[in-house]
């Protein structure tokens, strides 16, 4: 066959293709493949490295923090500042052989389905009978932790903006994201505080729980318009974002809230308190297809996802029956990596001088001074003395998850710059880790125990506020066995009494998932104090 046949032929009919090659080996690293080396074709192995990493450094991280009375969020976002750029990402190779680039998308689809069921669960937690109590009280110390922190952040965004914010960034964003950072209160790891330092069932408690709770609302509002603001090229879009989130929201909450009532009432879940597994399988697709929705119309899928627990009915404790179904997974694994990932984001090596750590403390003081000095005057004005006020100043001052939630989102959209980024993670850091011990140090022990005992006198139990509350969604705090139908019931016998729990929780292994929800005090303990 001549030179040029022979071409033409292998044109028409590649051998190469057709004949059988060699199969690649599939003795993994027992024929010396390197499970840290990243496959596209096969990311689990090195996905598992990073997870496991991940929630061992957290939990050892946890073990000190514990002690120090701190919440779980605190740990785990040290956890990853440590796994960051700021330490272990000095070490040469450590971050491009464990969390090199191309591997994080699937981190970050993981982050984004823990937080989606987180907001989930918060929506579950949203219940508007509680807001009944202490109205005016409670809505004169949300407006006031709203307003004078917003004027706050916006003065702190100013200085800001002219030393570490490309001109080319709208000051308007800008300062719509850093004023609601500060003026933002993380409700679920407030309830949370206000149980260990058992301050839940008492008036002050009431008040803080239901501003917290408008807070959250309004932050979530604005965050929302900050989002579509960003996203839109132009006035005539933002209009149709708005619109359409109107109309989903209507939706939501018309023909989809009854349509999901009349699933639970036929499978039979709203009556005994248990969802079915076609409920739970309703769940999971609600809660996905609102978040897909509000991610396609140019939000976030956090508010979604947050839509889709408000519509779920509390009846017979059926949204917190739903909550412990899912939240095992959620808490333990993939909310885990979202705070990892804020850490890894963060590197604390950018403030690296004098002028940078002076902002960082300026973030910090503006964010602490504009929370308490609204709240606590708004406390003041509505009766409450001064150590009363000075501890409700102090507990909305908590920032939390919710901080974190924003100044990413603030990064995703490219508003914040790193280093603005590391100050914000810093002072969101500080202030949760302070907010205990001060409130512990203006309300010392004999004037929190005087306020128990005038709640039980005037019977503000935790019989008046609904139950489901005292789930503060802050991961291993829930509260296990929750009745809601009945509050007063005694604990089941298998379930581990305090004080074992207690003893526990000082053994060398520390404290477990379980055990450390178990030291929140349930309806019927808390109603006999």
């Amino acid at each position: 066959m001549s030179p040029s046949l022979s071409s033409t032929f292998m044109n028409y009919f590649p051998l190469n293709d057709i004949l059988p090659r060699a199969a690649t080996e599939q003795g993994g690293v027992i024929s010396g493949d390197n499970p840290s080396k990243y496959n596209p074709d096969d990311p689990y192995k090195l996905w598992v490295i990073q997870v496991v990493l991940i929630l061992v450094t957290s939990r050892i991280c946890y073990l000190g923090f514990y002690k120090m009375r701190q919440p779980r969020v605190v740990a785990e976002i040290f956890g990853g500042i440590i796994l960051g750029p700021t330490i272990m990402g000095r070490i040469p190779g450590f971050s491009n052989t464990i969390f090199p680039e191309e591997s994080l998308p699937i981190l970050n689809i993981c982050s984004t389905i823990g937080l989606a069921f987180f907001l989930f669960f918060a929506g579950l937690e949203v219940d508007v009978r509680l807001m009944n109590r202490n109205m005016r009280a409670s809505i004169a110390v949300s407006v006031a932790g709203l307003v004078v922190p917003f004027a706050f952040g916006f003065i702190l965004a100013l200085a800001l903006y002219r030393e570490y914010i490309d001109p080319s960034i709208n000051f308007g964003h800008f300062g719509l994201f850093t004023a609601i950072g500060v003026g933002i209160t993380a409700f679920p790891i407030l309830c949370r505080m206000l149980v260990e330092l058992g301050l839940f069932d008492t008036n002050l408690g009431v008040v803080v729980i239901t501003a917290g709770l408008g807070n959250d609302v309004v932050g979530w509002i604005l965050l929302a318009l900050a989002i579509a603001l960003v996203n839109a090229r132009n006035g005539i879009t933002i209009l149709y974002m708005v619109l359409a989130c109107i109309g989903y929201a209507l939706v939501f909450l018309y023909p989809v809230r009854w349509a999901f009532r009349w699933i639970a009432r036929k499978t039979g879940s709203l009556d005994n308190g248990t969802p079915s597994p076609l409920m739970l399988t309703s769940t999971l697709a609600l809660v996905l297809a609102s978040s897909f929705f509000t991610d396609i119309i140019g939000l976030h899928p956090i508010f979604g996802a947050f839509m889709a627990g408000l519509i779920v009915p509390h009846d017979n404790g059926l949204s917190i029956a739903i909550m412990k179904q899912l939240e095992g997974i959620v808490m333990n694994i993939f909310l885990p990596i979202y705070f990892t990932l804020s850490g890894l984001k963060t590197d604390l090596g950018l403030l690296n001088n004098g002028k940078a750590w002076g902002y960082t403390i300026l973030v910090c003081i503006m964010a602490f001074s504009g929370k308490f000095i609204g709240c606590a005057a708004a406390a003041k004005y509505m009766g409450f003395n001064v150590r009363e006020s000075g501890a409700i100043g102090t507990l909305m001052t908590c920032k939390g998850l919710l901080e974190l939630i924003v100044v990413n989102l603030g990064l995703q959209a490219g508003i914040l710059s790193p280093i603005v980024f590391a100050m914000f993670v810093f002072h969101a850091l500080l202030l949760t880790f302070i907010t205990t011990p001060i409130t512990a140090l203006i309300m010392p022990e004999k004037y929190r125990l005087r306020l128990l005992d005038s709640a039980s006198s005037s019977q503000t139990t935790l019989g008046v506020i609904d139950p489901g509350i005292i789930d503060a969604l802050d991961g291993e705090e829930k509260a296990r066995g929750l009745n809601l139908t009945k509050p007063t019931d005694p604990e089941p016998p298998l379930e581990k009494s305090r004080e074992e729990t207690r003893d526990n929780r000082v053994s060398s292994e520390g404290p477990t998932h379980s055990e450390e929800r178990d030291q929140i005090p349930r309806p019927a303990e808390m109603s006999n104090v």
